[in-house]
């Protein structure tokens, strides 16, 4: 047997006598170090404890290695001790084994085997090694799909599948995060109290802009799903564009007595699968300088107006808000363009309207809806904790909410509600009782007489007065906290909602 190295060995370039131009290069291997993990695995019960949280059978070059650390594993996890002994019998009658020695191999790298001190490292260099074997096939694929023009992949479409096998390229065999001493965990959660303590309106995670909405959620946490569902007309969007846009407006970066990062608001990703990025954008605009977004579209506006759309244009400019209007998403194409954004820039919070347009894996099969949206919201949720930022993702909901005198909307009502409701940290509906009230004006009954028809006139028109201009955000499921309903003022000249003052009449803009 070869005499064992640490180094790192890599099969050279062969060349042609003569010729510099190489031939034949073979993949990266080491089939030394590989045996001689082997052999401390088989001579020390405790060695696989330090590479089986990253280590598989298939990472290694040579097969019949990679058999021996499988049935190594599958002892471990019956409680046997593995050595050339137990493994003998299993190893009696496969012919691989036998061309490389038979049972007296297993003996063989036992008895050469190094002090177990160097198993983990033996192990990194394993992995290392099959990485790079996957990097060039790859590359290969990628170089081969890039020669095969297709009508249905378009060149942005295969950069986005080569960003995403990169990426989970590079996640193979990345260490968890293990177990946490109760102390640590206890530290971090009294500096994360108080560094919500410090601020001023005791919120944590990236704010809303709502000052109601932030005292129930605490803001919006890094690695939350948060789901915020409402029928057509109620203000989805509204909503999750004035909260974007109040995000960028707070971002803030600062240092605390300690020297560490303290970051307040944050860049924000807006995917609008449904509008495009000018529409948006003339949205914000019209929330901001308080002219109708329709009069904006249609030019129709006075001098004094054109400067305040400057005015506002020129605030926006600075705002590190980012808006992708691509239609027909997948969740690993958004999951790409949100971690080059992370990359490139930063990235704080992460806003998808809405969940149903986005599509499940590319070339997944989308007999079952229901299965579909699974994937998407655990997607969804999985790209939230990988990224360590809020994702907040706008919903449907069914049309049984029609149907009932209470229209207020319930986790029932959520479209596919199942996965939604599971995977979701949060689910909110917006809700506007005004819609629902003027589309119910009273009309007289046959079997009323006309002071009845005229009392029950009365209550409406007072009951649309006392609603007008507000709306409802119903907090169904917080899994941090409590649920419950707050208040927001609506203006639906310029979709944007604000605070809502109870103690004051007039506009309700606090």
């Amino acid at each position: 047997m070869a005499t064992l190295s640490s180094d790192t060995t890599i099969t050279p370039l062969h060349q042609a006598d003569g010729d510099s131009n190489p031939l034949y290069r073979a993949p990266p291997q080491n089939t030394e170090i590989e045996a001689a993990l082997l052999g401390a695995l088989l001579t020390h019960d405790r060695a696989l404890e330090k590479v089986s949280e990253f280590l598989r059978a298939d990472h290694f070059f040579e097969p019949v290695h990679g058999r021996i650390y499988g049935a190594i594993e599958t002892l471990a996890e019956t409680g046997q001790i593995a050595s050339p002994l137990t493994l003998k019998h299993i190893f009696e009658r496969d012919d691989a084994l036998a061309e490389a020695g038979g049972a007296e191999y297993l003996f063989d790298i036992a008895a050469n085997a190094p002090n177990i001190i160097n198993a983990h490292d033996y192990a990194q260099t394993i992995h290392d090694l099959y990485l790079r074997r996957q990097l060039i096939t790859l590359g290969e694929d990628i170089v081969n799909d890039a020669f095969t023009p297709s009508v249905e992949e378009k060149a942005p479409t295969q950069i986005e599948a080569a960003e995403q096998k990169l990426y989970d390229l590079s996640n193979v065999g990345e260490l968890e995060r293990g177990v946490v001493d109760l102390k640590d965990a206890v530290y971090d959660a009294i500096k994360t109290a108080e560094e919500a303590y410090k601020r001023d309106g005791k919120v944590i995670g990236v704010t809303s802009g709502f000052k109601d909405l932030d005292l129930k959620l605490g803001g919006l946490h890094s690695s939350d799903l948060l789901i915020l569902a409402g029928r057509p007309s109620m203000g989805k969007t509204a909503l999750a564009t004035n909260i974007a846009f109040h995000a960028a407006r707070a971002f803030k970066e600062t240092k605390n007595e300690q020297g560490e990062a303290i970051t307040e608001g944050g860049h924000v990703l807006f995917f609008s699968l449904e509008m495009s990025a000018e529409q948006l954008a003339g949205r914000i605009l019209s929330e901001q300088s308080e002219i109708p977004s329709d009069q904006i579209r249609r030019g129709d506006i006075k001098q004094d107006d054109f400067d305040r759309l400057a005015f506002a244009a020129q605030e926006l400019n600075a705002l590190p808000l980012y808006i992708d209007d691509t239609p027909a998403l997948t969740v690993s194409a958004l999951r790409t363009r949100a971690r080059r954004l992370k990359r490139q820039k930063k990235l704080h919070l992460i806003v998808v309207d809405y969940l149903q347009l986005l599509q499940g894996s590319a070339g997944g099969r989308n007999d079952n809806r229901v299965q579909e949206i699974s994937e998407i919201t655990r997607g969804l949720k999985t790209l939230a904790k990988e990224l360590d930022v809020p994702v907040l993702a706008l919903s449907q909901l069914s049309r049984q909410v029609e149907n009932r005198d209470d229209k207020r909307p319930q986790l029932s009502d959520l479209r596919e509600s199942g996965s939604i409701e599971q995977d979701a940290d949060v689910v909110m509906f917006i809700f506007r009782e005004e819609y629902y009230l003027e589309k119910a004006e009273p009309i007289i009954r046959a079997d009323e007489d006309n002071i009845k028809f005229s009392e029950r006139s009365q209550k409406w028109a007072e009951r649309i007065e006392q609603v007008r201009n507000t709306a409802s955000v119903i907090i169904a499921k917080q899994r941090h906290g409590p649920v419950g309903t707050i208040d927001l003022y609506f203006d639906g000249r310029f979709t944007r909602f604000a605070n809502y003052d109870r103690h004051h009449d007039g506009d309700g803009f606090n």
